[in-house]
């Protein structure tokens, strides 16, 4: 096996190691523009412009990925955002 071969190898076994979660927020009808972003701002700790791109994001393609993590980190996030009464999942 090659050097070029060996490392490849190393890098795609550190990828599935490293695999992270992602909180995926869903649009909806009932929430308001200004409610996602500020939720986004309070429970993700996005800025402004960030939680605006991705309320932008959700309206017009129907979802947009809000956080990546470990799956201890973005559980209590994303049930913070169900409370809210977003549409979300971890995947």
């Amino acid at each position: 096996m090659s050097t070029k071969e060996q490392v490849l190898e190393k890098v795609l076994i550190k990828e599935k190691i490293s695999t992270n979660n992602e909180i995926v927020l869903y649009n909806d009808d009932v929430n308001t523009f200004d409610y996602v972003i500020e939720t986004l701002i309070e429970v993700c700790n996005h800025s402004e412009i960030q939680a605006e791109q991705c309320a932008i994001l959700v309206h017009y393609k129907g979802k947009c990925t809000v956080k990546t993590g470990n799956l201890k980190e973005l559980k209590p996030q994303c049930s913070q955002l169900l409370e809210a009464g977003l549409s979300a999942e971890i995947v």
